[in-house]
């Protein structure tokens, strides 16, 4: 309906809002207002990335494409119905939802076959897919908190090093925990001779650890069998960071670093080596948007459910969800689960094989030629190889990330890279030549 100013000033005025508010006279209008269709600068800007992706090296992201296998899942997917309507994984995924438009199916699926990679007991495990690694990160220090909380009455402490992700700074001021900070080895890694000092001095307080495997910055891996054996006899609860190279150590000679499990020598029995573990999803899987894996074993959960459902028991959804995000997303976890296949993990494994292989050459290829930026890399299981900050287009150029460390008493700024699956040799050796303007 179109109306001229004539028409409209003999309206009254409820007609005439009527008629200028309708869809149709709304659609008119917009479409006379509106500028001839372009594609927008920000979706050109987009459109750009997709050439520079092989040159990001400074942080742990995955920038190669998923296989068309991906894709055609998600074509699968959508003619199922998901994401063309509202789907919500509210609540615990290993129980029935009274919300039927759900996957859980599916993330419990993946949560016990990523589970098993990570030695976790059959039958022994719960866990869900988050929102990133920080995430996950949040849900393992709640439930940690919790559960030695109610079995004490006295908050922990928590305790982590300065190595450890900033995201663990920021989740205990969330969750108002008093800190421990950890001193490091000069790879990097927790010294757990230090953790002993410290947990001596706070023994009136249950300990949160956090070890960190492969840090941020160095790619240390804190050493868990250690931890744990300082935390024995202690009221302790143990959660990994494993963001990055939880994706790939277990498809390496590496795998026994992420187990969850291990033989005590002397009972014969199986032990817990921790409690709980935190995965990205998006860095080592190339998972194309942010997401995260929390696993913990069924017990943990038990202990965590009971005080949780004292506070936390909304019965119009009929079961106690035991997360703290309420609406939950369902498509990532069914998308997600295409990389839990046997034939996705192979890829993995691959892929696994090639980075450590490519930080070798990277490693060898910078002490042989440029031995004057101070290359190192913490330890044979890290994909990371950091050095002294060449100059600045080099490292405007890879993306590279940087902050100061301390070499030879002197805080110096360095730089690293990350060697992920798109970081092909070749781009190692484009990278490799640019090095030259340092000289």
């Amino acid at each position: 309906m179109t109306i001229n100013r004539r028409h409209f000033l003999s309206m009254t005025g409820a007609t005439a809002l009527v008629a200028v508010c309708s869809p149709q006279a709304l659609a008119t209008s917009a479409r006379a207002q509106q500028p001839p269709k372009k594609a927008p600068s920000a979706l050109k800007n987009l459109q750009k990335f997709a050439r520079h992706k092989e040159r990001f090296l400074g942080y742990p992201i995955n920038m190669n494409t998923p296989p068309e296998e991906f894709f055609a899942w998600r074509n699968e997917l959508a003619a199922a119905g998901l994401n063309q309507f509202a789907f919500n994984n509210v609540g615990n995924p290993y129980t029935h939802s009274h919300i039927p438009f759900n996957c859980h199916p599916f993330e419990r699926e993946l949560i016990d076959r990523f589970g098993a990679l990570y030695g976790f007991s059959a039958g022994n495990i719960w866990g869900f897919l988050s929102n990133s690694g920080t995430d996950s990160n949040l849900h393992g220090l709640y439930m940690g908190r919790t559960i030695l909380h109610n079995r004490t009455g006295v908050l922990p402490k928590i305790y982590f090093t300065k190595e450890a992700h900033y995201s663990i700074q920021i989740l205990r001021d969330v969750l108002q925990l008093e800190p421990v900070i950890v001193g490091t080895k000069p790879g990097g890694a927790m010294d757990t001779d230090d953790l002993e000092r410290q947990l001596n001095i706070h023994r009136n307080h249950p300990a949160l650890v956090v070890a960190t495997i492969g840090t941020t910055f160095k790619g240390a891996i804190d050493p868990v069998d250690a931890i744990q054996e300082k935390l024995r006899n202690r009221d302790a609860y143990l959660h990994l960071d494993a963001a990055l190279f939880g994706g790939f150590l277990p498809h390496t000679p590496f795998a026994g670093e992420l187990q969850q499990q291990a033989r005590d020598p002397l009972s014969g029995r199986m032990l817990n080596r921790y409690d709980s573990i935190a995965v990205s999803c998006h860095k080592f899987f190339g998972f194309p948007s942010p997401a995260g894996l929390f696993i913990t074993t069924e017990a943990n959960f038990d202990l965590f459910r009971e005080p949780f459902s004292r506070i936390h028991d909304p019965e119009y959804i009929k079961q106690v969800p035991g997360t703290i995000t309420c609406s939950r997303d369902a498509v990532k976890p069914a998308e997600f689960y295409f990389f839990s296949s046997s034939k996705a993990l192979a890829r993995q494994a691959a892929d696994a094989k090639a980075i450590l292989d490519n930080t070798a050459y990277l490693l060898k290829e910078m002490n042989n030629h440029y031995s004057f930026l101070r290359p190192v890399r913490a330890n044979d299981h890290s994909n990371i190889v950091y050095f002294i900050t060449p100059l600045k287009m080099v490292v405007n150029r890879y993306s590279l990330a940087t902050m100061r460390l301390d070499i030879d008493g002197i805080p110096t700024p360095c730089a690293h890279i990350v060697v992920m699956p798109h970081a092909k040799k070749e781009t190692l050796d484009r990278f490799l030549t640019d090095l030259r303007t340092t000289g």
